[in-house]
């Protein structure tokens, strides 16, 4: 992609979305457009529409869509699966009409089948059963992949799809609820270390593993496969290779934010998908490599965060002191 050429990251406000922003200004791309706050109501068609009669991006980087953690698929699985539907439907058909040269929709690895062979290879989605706990979102997720096949075989558009491994980075969601697995973890942690809790409670029994990037080390694998790979049939799996089990990663968390306490895994809850781990050795061998270690990537998420909550702090002071 030219550093001058019309870009467009549809969900600039999500995990993944924000980290692409961030790195296609460190790399001095200078014309991409609708940012947050002004970014379209994906949405609405009409407010896409009007957007990309106006903008007329070149490229277009898919991370829109909401998203979260076990409880959030619980409780709210239509929002999900009908937020990710409309988002995608309205920007992939835009791009198309108005001839976007390349984009690229970012998936998820919910995407495959709940017991399907590890490491997860492309060529086992849609061969079994998905996840039950987020089967609408995951559903939605496949239909975008999907939706990029067929405009891809009907009218040649250069329209590509990557499934990402589990993300986390500078700009999640810490909530408890909304959360995935490491955020949430972070801001339970650190609620416990402030309050002086004497032990936190996981749900499941933490065997369950997981593979896990760095936002920040995904978008740059975004930009990387924008270049470099060009099959609009075959997904690509962006990940880096190694997994953790739950435990692992609560440990590994604790000790990063200084919690002292004990971890309660709580059987009764549901784990999940017992492991996934990409197969991304097409990635691999184009030449991509993540550049964050994983601890230093859990300290610049938890710095974040910190950042976040004294942030929330002042602004409160400021309402407070307002009224």
């Amino acid at each position: 992609m030219d550093r001058n050429a019309r870009i467009f990251v549809a969900g600039g406000s999500t995990l993944i979305g924000a980290a692409l922003l961030r790195i296609l200004a460190s790399q001095s791309y200078t014309n991409v457009g609708g940012t947050p706050p002004g970014e379209p109501e994906l949405c609405s068609s009409q407010e896409v529409d009007s957007f990309f009669s106006r903008f007329r991006p070149e490229y277009v980087l898919f991370a829109a869509g909401k998203s979260g953690g076990i409880e959030a698929n619980r409780l709210f699985p239509a929002d999900l699966i009908l937020d990710n539907l409309l988002s995608e439907c309205h920007v992939i058909d835009a791009a198309h009409r108005y001839g976007v040269k390349k984009l690229l929709y970012v998936g998820s690895s919910c995407s495959y089948p709940k017991l399907c062979p590890q490491p997860m290879r492309v060529e086992s989605l849609m061969t079994g059963p998905l996840e039950p706990t987020n089967d609408a979102y995951a559903t939605a997720k496949i239909a975008g992949i999907k939706l990029c096949q067929a405009y891809a075989r009907q009218h040649a558009d250069k329209f590509i799809s990557g499934i990402p491994a589990n993300a986390f980075g500078i700009e999640d969601d810490f909530s408890p609820a909304g959360g995935h697995v490491i955020p949430a973890l972070i801001g339970k942690f650190h609620k416990a270390k402030v309050e002086s809790h004497s032990a936190v409670s996981i749900w499941g029994t933490g065997t369950p593993r997981r593979e896990f990037i760095f936002a920040d080390d995904l978008a740059d694998a975004c930009l990387f496969v924008m270049r470099e790979y060009n099959d609009t049939q075959t997904p690509i799996n962006l990940g880096c290779g190694d997994d953790l089990s739950i435990r692992e990663t609560a440990e590994l968390i604790r000790d990063v934010v200084g919690y002292t306490g004990e971890l309660n895994f709580d059987a009764t809850k549901p784990d999940g998908m017992p492991l996934k781990s990409l197969d991304s050795t097409p990635l691999i061998r184009l030449g991509w490599r993540p550049r964050t270690p994983l601890v230093e990537a859990l300290q610049k998420t938890y710095e974040a965060y910190l950042t976040g909550e004294r942030k929330l702090e002042q602004e409160g002071t400021h309402v407070r002191a307002a009224v």
